[in-house]
Order: structure tokens, then sequence, then C-alpha cells
């Protein structure tokens, strides 16, 4: 699939996962390949301190809009920005928009927002959804990233919308839940992409989340990455010793076990990552997108470009008729 195609797509991309994946660093690896392909891009983070600004050798992100990788080198890339969001600065935000300026921030220093929230449980999300309503409606940018939170809260925070429509039934919350629901629900504005490692408890909650995501909340869902693979190494079984005189070198005492047991421990993380692959591959018929292990303990802009070659390498491997408007749901794609 072509990847302008690809993220053309939706114009709102939802990266979700179990705590620990890779989520964000896939929301970055997301939005860097989509900036490439000449699509500027919106990464919204909902939980802070994520490092996603590192990613980008960038300091941590505010409530502001920044750039975090300018476009217009001569590759034809385009912006990257990012800002986070909270609920007290939505509600402060959609109170001065609706010309309530004066008692917005009295509300929020008040802790105003923790009782309703109590009262109305999920009015916290669909602040946060409502807002990235606001900026996919309004086309400042070609494509929005939302980073969001880990998979068990993921599907509180998605389901947050239909779940007050049920509870209130008339005013602005309704209304904003309902153009929330709209879109969601909407493959031509909307997918999520959930991302998960090749384990298996990974693997297992990944599955439950997109059938959970689908059936609860009607969203559409875009390709599975699976993030941390790592790569296959010709040769690793060979006997290190007879290795070691091939290639004209000689090893000390206690070498060649401590290779033979490296080799053997990274044989059986081959096996296993293959066999998880291949029960996600059974369990849940979407397309997957496979990520490297970056063997680095801190990410920067020349590791977020490994990862976006590989993204891209990846899309260029999806079936398009698997996306979007028309995209069979998965449990009619399993049967």
């Amino acid at each position: 699939m072509d990847p302008g195609q690809f993220f053309a797509t939706s114009r709102l991309v939802i990266v979700a996962g179990k705590g620990g994946v890779g989520k964000t660093t896939v929301s970055a690896a997301l939005a860097r390949s989509a900036a490439r392909t000449g699509l500027t891009t919106l990464i919204i983070e909902v939980e802070g301190k994520s490092g996603l600004a590192s990613m980008f050798g960038q300091p941590p992100l505010g409530y502001d809009e920044v750039v975090l990788s300018p476009g217009g080198d001569p590759s034809g890339a385009a912006d990257v920005l990012a800002r986070t969001l909270t609920p007290d600065d939505a509600l402060i935000e959609y109170l001065e928009d609706h010309g309530l300026r004066r008692i917005s921030k009295r509300l929020v220093s008040s802790g105003a927002v923790d009782v309703v929230a109590t009262a109305a449980p999920g009015i916290k999300d669909i602040l946060l959804l409502g807002k990235v309503k606001q900026l996919e409606r309004a086309g400042n940018v070609d494509l929005v990233v939302l980073d969001a939170p880990a998979a068990g809260h993921a599907i509180t925070f998605l389901q947050s919308a239909r779940g007050l429509l049920d509870a209130v039934r008339v005013g602005p919350i309704n209304t904003q839940a309902r153009d929330v629901l709209e879109l969601l629900t909407d493959p031509a504005r909307c997918q999520v992409m959930l991302v998960t490692l090749p384990e298996e408890t990974p693997v297992n909650e990944l599955v439950d989340t997109a059938y959970q995501l689908e059936d609860r909340v009607g969203v559409s869902l875009g390709p599975v990455v699976v993030n941390g693979l790592y790569p296959h190494l010709p040769g690793i079984g060979a006997d290190p010793t007879t290795a070691a005189e091939e290639a004209g070198a000689q090893l000390l005492r206690g070498e060649a076990r401590a290779l033979a047991e490296a080799a053997e421990f990274r044989q059986r993380r081959s096996d296993l990552q293959d066999h998880q692959l291949e029960r996600l591959n059974e369990l849940l018929p979407l397309p997957q997108i496979h990520l490297p292990f970056l063997f680095d303990a801190d990410l920067g802009p020349a590791e977020l470009d490994v990862l976006s070659d590989a993204l891209l390498d990846g899309v260029a491997g999806v079936d398009p008729t698997a996306l979007g408007v028309g995209a069979p749901k998965i449990e009619d794609a399993a049967s």
C-alpha cells in the first residue's frame, strides 16, 4: 500500500496498547513517517511525561502546540507538531470559547472538574476527546495522532462518549458526546492502531482489546504494530569454536561457552516471537506492521528514523482492502 494513501485513510489515528509495549514510541514513529510523506502531523499526548518529545530531541511538551520536527528539508518532509491535553486545560478553553472566561479558572482551581467527574463518570475523557474532535475538524493539519491511555483505560476512554449519551440525554454534554461518537465511528475520520510485543500476555491483551473496541465502541481498527522484534541472525546455531577458527580468531577460556549460551538464548527468543506472531495472525485477522528491537537505552532522532523506515516498509505490505471504509469487521474476517 502506498504510504501516502495509508496515512490519508483517516484524519485521526489513535494509538493504543498495554503499558510497556512502546505505544508512545510507535506514536512518534507514526507521526514521523506521515510527515515524511508530506503530511503535516500533530501528535497529542494525554497522560504526560511520556518522553515523546525527547525522541525528537526536544524538551517536554506543554498544552501549547510546538514544532517537534520542522519540515521543508530536501526530502519533502512536513512538520511534526505536538501538544499535551489535560481535562482541566480543555475545560478552561471550552468555557472561554463560550464566553465564560471569568469563571473558567476559578472552577478548575476549586476542583470542580473532579466533583463533576465523580458525579458523571467519563466527563474528563469527553473533555479530552472533545478537544481532539475540535482539532480534527479544524483541518489545520493533515493528520492527528493521539497517544491514547494504556489498554485498560483506552477502552473506557473511548467508550466514554457512548456512556454519557445514555446518562445525559440533553444539553451541551450530550451534544459533545454525540459529536465525539460520530468521529470515533467514522472510518474516514478515525481509526485505532493497536501496539503489542511478540509475547504471550501482550498478545492476549491486544486481541481482547481489539474485539472490545470494535464491539463496545464501534471504531475502525487499522494494522496491528508488533514492536520490539529481534532480527533473525543467520548461522546463530554454529559452534563458536569452529566459527572462530574459520574467522581466524582465537577465543579465550570460557568465551566459547558464553557465546553458545548467548546464541541459545537468542534462538529461543526468535522461536518465541515467531510463535506469538503466528498466534496473533490466527486470533486477530488484521494486517501486521513489524518494528525492530533497538538496543539503545534512550531513543533519539536517529533511532526514530530507523523505526520510521521500518514502519514505512511495513505499510508498503498492507492490503488496502483491509483498511478504512468498507473493510470487514474482524469477527467477519475471522469467519
